[in-house]
């Protein structure tokens, strides 16, 4: 069984461990049996592909995932890391807050 985790595909991360540390991006996928993130422009990795038919043999370049716990979501409009925690509104749907603010992520 696949965990739950509280970044989504479409969220603003910064990398906040390893050889990307710093780094910001938007959340392309999220591998939850991998426990893993793929986020746009970070960890760049070089692959090459084999010629097919008459398409011609080329190296592309892609982004390659990262460990969920490696990343933190980020706000942009205040420029700080966020702290994500879960409320339920009046007509019982549970939606993503800030933890700091208690703004409504969702």
């Amino acid at each position: 069984m696949a965990a739950k985790f509280k970044i989504r595909r479409g969220d603003s991360v910064v990398v906040v461990a390893g050889r990307h540390k710093g780094a910001k991006g938007k959340v392309l996928k999220v591998l939850p049996v991998r426990e893993r993130v793929i986020v746009e422009g970070v960890n760049m990795v070089t692959r090459q592909q084999k010629p097919v038919g008459d398409q011609p043999g080329q190296t592309i370049r892609k982004e390659a995932s990262l460990h969920i716990s490696n990343v933190s979501l980020w706000n942009e409009a205040e420029q700080r890391l966020v702290k994500v925690g879960y409320q339920f509104l009046e007509d019982g749907r549970k939606v993503r807050v800030d933890r700091k603010t208690g703004a409504q992520i969702d």
